[in-house]
């Protein structure tokens, strides 16, 4: 599809509803890239926060486990409606909304001074979370569609800049001994501004004239290729959640870094993560997507192995750089593929896919922290590398997968 320089008004077909464009599909994307990378920067200004909190509340690591079980469940709780509120009002609206919330979110985060306190403000942060999430990604697949590329991963991309973005301001303001509320509030503004200015270039969903949208049930088990899906989005999620609450604290108390240069073994994460997803078109054209799922799933056990059996800063950087090249490609493929399944609409075939997916943010850093307490940080990341191989073996099982 080639992209115009001037506004047009068209209709694209998506859900059941007509989408109304008034934006060149480059217009389109950037906008949709744009709340992706702030989506991303608030979630990394929290995640590189981690250790603070951890300092600062005399937590040991299964006190912390329990505590990141919070943010998960928050999204989970919402996993029953978001779809439904998506369908009903339109992605574009729920993102009006809820991107707001979500930054805001964020800087009560900063508030608490003791583990529950955080642990309910976690729950608040997971619930804003979801619901722009569900929104977003099906804005993306509608933005997918519409610019007629496989260009999914390409916001997911934008995500992990984002991420890497907001740990890069994180270690700059940690070392500048610049408070966490401050910190935050920064990061919601500018979010805030980004909703002002970003949103009018989304796609806006329109119910058709005459016409119903087809109702559904409230919420819908995942059955068949969805499920497998699901799992898939499971074992990498799991991987990324390890990556998110834990790289940091594996980089101080095994290798051994000082607490202000310890966000380091997260944004190489992050880096190779951002730098993946921006690779995926290309790759995806190259490898096809079931190959290329298979080829992440192996780098992930890899880089993972390296991490653990290797724990000097040099090979544990290069392993978490792999993890991060492993995992960028595999939720926005998912996604993706969900997304267009003909049987579903899309924003209930993600969350049905996504709400499998989430199960591993709310177990993973728990059990991270509950092994980690009985035996040792090492072991427990040891024992992720084993979703890298399940995920290589569950591709062969799907054949609608080119």
């Amino acid at each position: 599809m080639e992209e115009s320089t001037q506004d047009r008004e068209i209709l694209v077909q998506q859900e059941n509803m007509p989408v109304v464009v008034q934006s060149s599909p480059k217009q389109v994307r950037l906008a949709i890239s744009a709340f992706y990378f702030m989506q991303g920067v608030c979630f990394a200004s929290w995640a590189s926060r981690i250790p603070t909190f951890k300092a600062s509340m005399g937590l040991n690591d299964a006190e912390l486990g329990s505590i990141l079980f919070a943010l998960p469940a928050g999204q989970i709780i919402t996993m029953f409606f978001s779809a439904k509120l998506t369908t009903h009002f339109g992605s574009k609206k729920m993102l009006r909304a809820t991107a707001p919330l979500y930054a805001i979110a964020l800087t009560f985060l900063a508030l608490a001074t003791a583990g529950w306190q955080l642990a309910a403000f976690l729950v608040l942060f997971g619930i804003t979370g979801n619901l722009c999430n569900i929104a977003l990604n099906t804005q993306g697949v509608a933005g997918e569609n519409y610019y007629g590329k496989p260009i999914m991963s390409s916001f997911h991309g934008a995500w992990s800049i984002g991420n890497l973005t907001g740990a890069l301001i994180a270690l700059g303001l940690v070392n500048l001994k610049l408070g966490m509320y401050t910190h935050f509030w920064i990061i919601a503004l500018i979010s805030l501004t980004n909703v002002v200015f970003s949103s009018k270039k989304l796609l806006d969903h329109n119910p058709k004239p005459g016409v119903q949208v087809e109702k559904t049930k409230f919420f819908t088990m995942p059955q068949g290729v969805l499920v497998l899906l699901g799992i898939i989005a499971f074992c990498s999620m799991a991987t990324e959640g390890t990556m998110f609450d834990w790289s940091a604290i594996y980089f101080e108390d095994v290798v051994k870094l000082p607490h202000n240069k310890a966000i380091i073994g997260y944004a190489s994460f992050m880096f190779m993560m951002a730098s993946g997803r921006f690779l995926g078109v290309y790759l995806i054209g190259r490898f096809g997507r079931k190959n290329l799922l298979q080829i992440s799933g192996t780098i992930i056990s890899i880089g993972m192995a390296l991490a653990v059996i290797f724990p000097n800063i040099i090979i544990a950087i290069f392993g978490f750089m792999l993890i991060g090249l492993g995992v960028s490609s595999i939720v926005p493929m998912v996604y993706s593929i969900a997304g267009n399944n003909k049987k579903v609409p899309a924003g209930k075939a993600i969350t049905m896919v996504s709400s499998i997916g989430y199960f591993a943010f709310l177990f993973g850093p728990p059990l991270i922290g509950y092994v980690s307490q009985l035996s040792s940080l090492r072991y427990s990341f040891g024992i992720i590398s084993v979703f890298g191989l399940l995920i290589t073996f569950l591709v062969t099982k799907i054949k609608a997968i080119n």
